[in-house]
């Protein structure tokens, strides 16, 4: 109640000042305020959801690779890569642009992938990439008794 006269009260006395117009210049003023903040939480959202499909990709290629790299020394890049292919396409085809996949061997008992990527964006001459990277050691299965 006390806000709809407070409202009339306004109307009322905008009209009495000729403030008429004010309105429609507020609106042109704060339009483009409005649809950059539209924008620009759509952009956030976008590369947030971005990282997180590509840190998930990151880490699925780390576990396929502390899998199979103690069973196939050679092979297991390419499983790793595989992977991490599979859940982009699953997760976010279009929403992660071009990825790089490398696969890492920082030391001689860890392994791990990294991916970097371009996401889409709203804003013209944005550019903005995505990096994730996962690694760790190589599972070696050792029956009882052994070292």
């Amino acid at each position: 109640m006390r806000v709809r006269r407070w409202v009339r009260r306004r109307v009322e006395a905008a009209s009495a000042r000729g403030d008429s117009g004010m309105t429609a210049i507020e609106f042109v003023f704060l339009t483009p305020v409005l649809f950059f903040m539209i924008f620009a939480t759509v952009q956030f959202a976008l590369y947030f959801f971005a990282d997180h499909v590509a840190q998930a990709a990151a880490q699925a290629g780390a576990r396929k690779a502390r899998a199979t790299a103690d069973a196939r020394p050679g092979g297991w890049q390419g499983e790793a890569r595989g992977v991490v292919d599979s859940y982009i396409r699953q997760l976010g085809p279009q929403l992660v642009l071009a990825p790089e996949v490398k696969t890492l061997q920082p030391e001689q008992n860890t392994v791990g992938v990294e991916i970097t990527a371009r996401i889409p964006t709203v804003f013209p001459g944005l550019d903005l990439t995505v990096h994730a990277r996962s690694t760790g050691p190589v599972e070696r299965f050792v029956r009882e008794g052994e070292n």
